[in-house]
């Protein structure tokens, strides 16, 4: 049973989220995030990345409570035991994905991605993509509105309403999926190991022009983009018994 003694309490901007906030702090005090044994994230699952983002170098595990609209990655509220929900919290750990983009410009980006990190035409004009996993070309042209590399964690967020396979917590893969593919006709996108290394470049930049997005975090105008795990990089999430996120990806195949 997890020892809890300082807890840290975060909420967006929402007056629900806020009121909750203050609802835990005047009983149970607050802790800063550097200090605390455990996180507790009040909003949606926006929310819970930029909190996940935010605090992934203090290796805190962090419980979300939903007061947003979307709360895959959240409990639900209550004001009732919470000490106790934290304690017996199952804990899953996820690894993010890391960007590595490059523009048209020459400047280069970096970011971190908890669940997808996607490419999507800027213009009126279909997006042009030649891919490559490991330095292998696999596909000389993916003519499409995009494409996206996700984690398990992610597999039921942008990956699953594009149609791409929802995959198992644990898994040790990363699927590949396009976005409204034209050519080649309907392509239903790959599986692979977590190990790869998956490089985007798109071909006629200047006249199909292409921006990259990790939770987010938009870089505009890339000549190519490259997209692994990064398993240096964890990130601990609570959930209450019997509802973590290898049940979570099950039901939501079944609604």
């Amino acid at each position: 049973m997890r020892h809890i003694e300082k807890i840290a309490f975060l909420s967006n901007g929402t007056d629900p989220a806020q009121a909750a906030r203050q609802l835990f702090v005047d009983r149970f005090g607050d802790s800063s995030p550097d200090q605390a044994d455990v996180i507790v994230a009040l909003g949606g699952d926006g929310f819970m990345l930029e909190t996940l983002h935010g605090t992934m170098a203090l290796d805190t595990p962090v419980y979300g409570m939903n007061r947003g609209t979307v709360g895959f990655l959240m409990n639900e509220f209550s004001e009732d035991r919470l000490v106790e929900r934290l304690r017996e919290a199952e804990e899953a750990v996820i690894n993010p994905l890391a960007m590595h983009a490059e523009c048209v410009n020459g400047t280069r980006h970096e970011a971190l991605a908890i669940n997808e990190v996607s490419l999507l035409r800027q213009g009126p004009q279909a997006a042009k993509l030649k891919i490559r996993v490991d330095g292998r070309e696999r596909l000389e042209e993916l003519v499409c509105d995009g494409a996206l590399v996700c984690t398990p964690a992610g597999s039921t967020a942008y990956n699953y309403s594009a149609h791409g396979p929802v995959l198992p917590i644990g898994a040790e893969v990363l699927a590949l999926t396009a976005v409204a593919p034209f050519r080649p006709r309907r392509w239903r996108g790959a599986i692979l190991p977590q190990s790869a290394t998956v490089r985007f470049e798109v071909i006629e930049p200047a006249k199909r022009p292409v921006m990259a997005d990790g939770d987010g975090r938009s870089v505009r105008d890339v000549a190519w983009v490259e997209i692994r795990s990064e398993p240096k990089v964890r990130h601990r999430i609570l959930f209450d018994p019997g509802h973590g996120l290898e049940e979570r990806l099950i039901r939501e195949q079944f609604v």
